[in-house]
């Protein structure tokens, strides 16, 4: 990756731009700065790959900021309904509702 961005100075500010991105969520940094700020810069670049992110950023810049601020996820949630759609899947066309909600109640 090093090779490349020196190779290609656009390409080493979209990595920059990633990271830092990365660094924000991974370390969920609360500041509402640092993302404005982060928006701000991407604003300014010209490449316009990084400013489609930023504007869906900032569509939802109230969610991506509950997102940086709480631990509370719902990934239990999601997992439970990715199982019921498998199982729902599974039982396309073999039996009624009836069976589907056992299965549904009973799985693991």
């Amino acid at each position: 990756l090093d090779e490349l961005c020196e190779r290609n100075p656009a390409l080493a500010t979209t990595t920059q731009y990633a990271r830092r991105l990365a660094t924000m969520v991974r370390e969920r940094r609360s500041e509402d700065l640092a993302l404005d700020v982060w928006l701000a810069d991407v604003r300014l670049d010209g490449q316009p790959e990084l400013r489609t992110l930023a504007g869906g950023i900032r569509r939802d810049h109230a969610a991506v900021l509950a997102a940086l601020h709480t631990t509370l996820t719902s990934g239990a949630v999601e997992g439970n309904v990715t199982r019921i759609k498998l199982l729902k899947r599974q039982m396309y066309g073999r039996a009624n509702f009836d069976l589907l909600r056992r299965r549904i109640l009973l799985s693991p």
